[in-house]
């Protein structure tokens, strides 16, 4: 690469069944690269709190948030001057199929769905990640410091997601958010059941999806209590018992159940977000966020009171029957109730590329129906309420002290078509600088192509 990034180890566990830990699989390889202090002065600062600080000032040092507002810095700290600039946290995106649906869009770069059968919650989406796709890099210059990657949604169970840091590395490994719990990606509706009905194979209908799911998790519980058993069983001096075999799928499922992996839900109808949630009753797990929800809106208040985060386009529909029934406020309605949680994503490789424009349509939406929704709201929709999706708000999504410095300058209003990321930081360094080609990183595959064509 031009500029490459390189990173060492920090681990992630993988809890299996019965609350017996295992030695780490796949752990993360990233740590932050060093950074020096850094004083940003005069910007006008959106918090991912709700707050905004007009002419404030933000000051990172050993890869944190010291201060916002006001304080004292350090000597020889780098004084970046943002008058006229906006500062904001890194943005997040939740749904993002980048290095698993690599660019160029060509069928050998086609990992993310495993439609080999309709239940896979064994395989990883971390085992498809290209790490030189150069949508990485498009998204940074967006100001997109961390995202998900999600298996696609032909699937009842599609797998597991992954959470990255938008930073450069030869493995995925050297990319995953260190400590941030695995997501499990499930879609209802019409995907699964084209796929799997064009087949004449089951589910062919939604009561077949449901009838999928609840088989699955029937099983799940009953390999909960095996090992469970076998535990007791141990406990008990019996030496001679015979531990369960080992089931990936059962084991992601189980996982579930006990609360250690997140469900990101792909759903679109309201009659069927709600069918989900009486399931995850039935079985004793929660739905951490549905993914599209074009019928939101028409359930804020329940999302709200399950404590269901709402991950959904500006103004993606009409493209499929289920999807017929959108409105443009459908995320600012989501954000209406106490304690909703709603979310922009893109599910795009080029919409990740201006996931604040996308965030300003839906505020923009908002405000023509009279919802009156300010800038430092709908920052938290593509900030602190997309890390509490991901499990990792105590850590990034908002500029507070102690939390990563995950921070961009923005040229102006970043809810302005006009707005450009300025200079974006991960972890207190400077990953991308738009005066300076040096800090605008280019994959090595990328670098390849453009030398050859320079010949």
């Amino acid at each position: 690469m031009r500029f490459r990034f390189l990173f060492a180890l920090l681990p992630l566990l993988v809890l299996i069944p019965a609350g017996t830990v295992q030695a780490e699989a796949y752990p993360s390889s990233y740590t932050p690269l060093p950074s020096g202090s850094t004083l940003i002065t005069n910007a006008t600062i959106l918090t991912g709190t709700g707050e905004r600080l007009e002419n404030a000032s933000l000051l990172i040092a050993d890869g944190k948030i010291s201060f916002v507002g006001n304080g004292e810095a350090p000597a020889g700290v780098t004084t970046v001057d943002a008058n006229g600039k906006w500062v904001t946290p890194g943005l997040i995106d939740v749904h993002s199929h980048l290095g698993v649906y690599a660019s160029p869009g060509v069928k050998a770069h086609s990992d993310g769905n495993e439609m080999t059968n309709p239940v896979t919650p064994n395989v990883w989406a971390e085992h498809s990640v290209w790490p030189q796709d150069p949508g990485f890099s498009r998204a940074l210059a967006g100001g997109v410091t961390t995202l998900q990657v999600l298996p696609g949604s032909g699937n009842l169970i599609g797998g597991r997601g992954v959470t990255l840091k938008n930073v450069y590395s030869n493995s995925y490994q050297g990319m995953k958010f260190p400590g941030a719990p695995h997501g499990l990606k499930m879609a209802c509706g019409e995907n699964p059941k084209r796929v799997y009905g064009e087949r004449r194979q089951a589910p062919m209908t939604r009561m077949g999806n449901v009838a999928g799911y609840r088989a699955e998790w029937i099983s799940a519980q009953k390999y909960i209590e095996d090992w469970a058993d076998y535990e007791a069983r141990l406990a008990t001096g019996d030496e001679d018992t015979k531990a369960p075999k080992r089931d990936l799928k059962l084991e992601t499922l189980a996982g579930v159940i006990k609360g250690e992996i997140l469900v990101h839900m792909h759903c679109y109808r309201a009659d069927e977000m709600l069918t989900i949630l009486d399931m995850a009753n039935e079985f004793g797990y929660k739905v951490g966020t549905f993914h599209h929800g074009v019928e939101a809106y028409k359930i804020a208040d329940t999302l709200a009171e399950e404590g269901v985060c709402g991950a959904l386009w500006a103004d993606w529909w009409g493209f499929k029957m289920e999807a017929y029934d959108g409105i443009q406020e459908n995320i600012a309605l989501v954000d209406r109730p106490q304690g909703s949680c709603a979310i922009v994503h893109s599910d795009s490789g080029e919409g990740i590329q201006r996931l604040n424009q996308e965030a300003a349509k839906a505020m923009a939406a908002g405000n023509r129906a009279g919802l009156d929704i300010a800038p430092e709201q709908a920052i938290r929709w593509i900030t602190s309420n997309a890390a509490k999706s991901l499990g990792i708000d105590d850590r990034t999504g908002s500029l507070e002290a102690g939390k990563m410095a995950d921070v961009v300058i923005w040229s102006g209003n970043p809810f302005s078509v006009y707005a450009k990321a300025s200079k974006v930081f991960i972890d207190g360094a400077l990953a991308y600088d738009r005066d300076n080609p040096d800090l605008q990183p280019v994959s090595d595959f990328e670098l390849g192509q453009l030398l050859e064509v320079s010949k």
